[in-house]
């Protein structure tokens, strides 16, 4: 017999935006002095304080520009502003599993979004 949990719903966040939320739960835990800190919740947290480049609003200001350009989808914006891509073969290693790819004027668009916020 399999138990299967009910997937509710589903939401991408930037790192930025998943720090701010673990630096909340962080503090809920540390006001509590009888609950630790799980081993996985602080490699959550060591990840996202080493990882996170912009703050939460700046990354969902980025994905929510690049999104407005037409080969751009929600999990890719926010692969892009996790990454923060600086030229072409890094922009390309994002859609390298894509089943289109860019050509050079695309991509420097793109770069140019990201350069706003890098």
């Amino acid at each position: 017999m399999t138990i299967f949990k009910e997937k509710l719903d589903e939401e991408y966040v930037t790192v930025s935006e998943a720090k701010e939320i673990l630096v909340e739960i962080e503090d809920e835990r540390a006001a509590d002095e009888d609950r630790d800190l799980r081993y996985e919740l602080a490699r959550a947290i060591e990840h996202v304080n080493r990882f996170a480049d912009l703050d939460a609003e700046e990354s969902r200001e980025l994905v929510e520009e690049l999104t407005e350009l037409d080969q751009i989808d929600v999990p890719t914006a926010v692969k892009i502003t996790d990454l923060l891509p600086e030229d072409r073969t890094e922009l390309r290693s994002v859609f390298a599993q894509e089943r289109y790819s860019l050509d050079g004027e695309e991509l420097d668009e793109i770069l140019d979004v990201v350069a706003k916020y890098a």
